[in-house]
């Protein structure tokens, strides 16, 4: 582990690093996301929670507001089937509703199968591809504009390196999000018209449902609890961060 990551991994953030700031998380209704999206309203931020699964979003609503955290917002949707009006929709409502957006979590994410190209169904190809690809590019591009405008804009993407033997249309979306964290970092580098913080956090397994759904034989004890890997997330959208961008950040075996 570098110095820099170990320092990162370390971080002890203040209570009121986020006061003031508007933070949408995708996949807020379990796991990482369940897990980024209390700890950010717990430390003042305004968290806007995006998730397909309504009852699940609900719960964590509910346990925001009873930790005495500022009244989030919740916005169904299913990453899957949503249009590109529907992502310049959420943005407008963000910005009708809240008048700022400080920070971005591209965090969603859906396997869908664990197979070898040569046998991966195509329906399916273009499913996961649609979640973990398309999706996260129509919701920053137009989540952008409202960014531009905030003192200190952050995205951060939740990545995943699954690029050997049956990581299929997930390991390459996650490749290519690899390459828009880049390409955004470049293109909203320090020296831009409008610079914002891009960064990925690769937390390695965790413990979800998503993930024992696909590796059933993985053992859960060694696997992270989402609680114990969110600690990069909060020093990445806070004012600590400072410049650092461009950056993927792989918590384990690094």
């Amino acid at each position: 582990m570098s110095p820099e990551l170990d320092a990162i991994t370390r971080y002890e953030p203040p209570t009121a690093l986020l006061d003031g700031r508007v933070i949408l998380i995708t996949g807020a209704g379990e796991g990482i996301g369940r897990a980024l999206s209390l700890a950010c309203a717990a430390h003042g931020a305004t968290v806007v929670l995006l998730d397909k699964a309504v009852k699940q979003m609900e719960a964590v609503y509910d346990a925001i507001e009873a930790a005495g955290g500022a009244q989030p917002a919740i916005y169904p949707m299913n990453l899957e089937g949503a249009t590109a009006k529907d992502h310049a929709d959420l943005a407008e409502n963000i910005g009708r509703e809240f008048g700022r957006l400080d920070g971005l979590v591209n965090n969603a994410g859906w396997i869908g199968a664990n197979d070898t190209l040569i046998n991966y169904d195509i329906e399916l190809w273009s499913r996961v591809l649609m979640v973990n690809l398309h999706a996260p590019f129509l919701l920053t591009r137009s989540c952008l504009p409202l960014l531009e405008q905030a003192a200190d804009p952050a995205i951060v993407f939740s990545t995943h390196d699954m690029r050997g033997v049956g990581g299929g249309a997930y390991g390459i979306a996650k490749a290519g999000q690899e390459a828009m964290l880049e390409i955004l970092a470049s293109e909203h580098g320090p020296g831009s018209e409008h610079p914002i913080r891009v960064n990925g956090v690769d937390s390695g397994p965790v413990a979800t449902h998503e993930q024992s759904a696909h590796h059933p034989d993985e053992a859960v004890d060694r696997q992270a609890a989402p609680e114990t890997v969110i600690l990069p997330y909060l020093y990445l959208l806070g004012p600590d961060a400072g410049q650092l961008s461009g950056l993927n950040l792989r918590l384990q075996g690094s």
